[in-house]
């Protein structure tokens, strides 16, 4: 069992910058995949970026490229998520999961454990 818990949600305004962290417990992370998830009110839940064990493999959902950057630290079983020029549209809760079969997919299918979420605000 892998426990996940995020941190570093915030009420920002547009153009602003958060760092979501997403640290993880019971037992090592390293392998498997992670990923950061939204999901906006009334709205399903999407994938937002993706990464592999090792870190060497990432991939983001078409809304957030250029912006966001997905990272992970094995050492200290942390996962990271820096969002910059944050824009209104971007305000969701924001979850971060992890999957054993380490594959990056665009999806939200597949993953094995999930965290409660943070909620980020955008203010215009």
């Amino acid at each position: 069992q892998v426990q996940l818990v995020e941190s570093g949600g915030d009420l920002v305004q547009a153009g602003g910058s958060v760092r979501l962290s997403c640290a993880a417990s019971g037992r090592s992370f390293s392998p498997y995949a992670m990923g950061w998830f939204r999901q906006a009110s009334g709205k399903e839940r999407v994938f937002v970026a993706g990464i592999s064990s090792s870190g060497r493999v990432t991939d983001y959902g078409d809304p957030v490229k250029g912006r966001f950057t997905i990272a992970r630290d094995n050492i200290k079983n942390t996962l990271y998520l820096q969002m910059n020029s944050l824009k209104p549209e971007d305000t969701a809760v924001y979850y971060c999961a992890a999957r054993r079969d380490n594959v990056v997919k665009l999806t939200t299918v597949g993953y094995d454990y999930w965290g409660q979420g943070t909620q980020v605000t955008v203010s215009s």
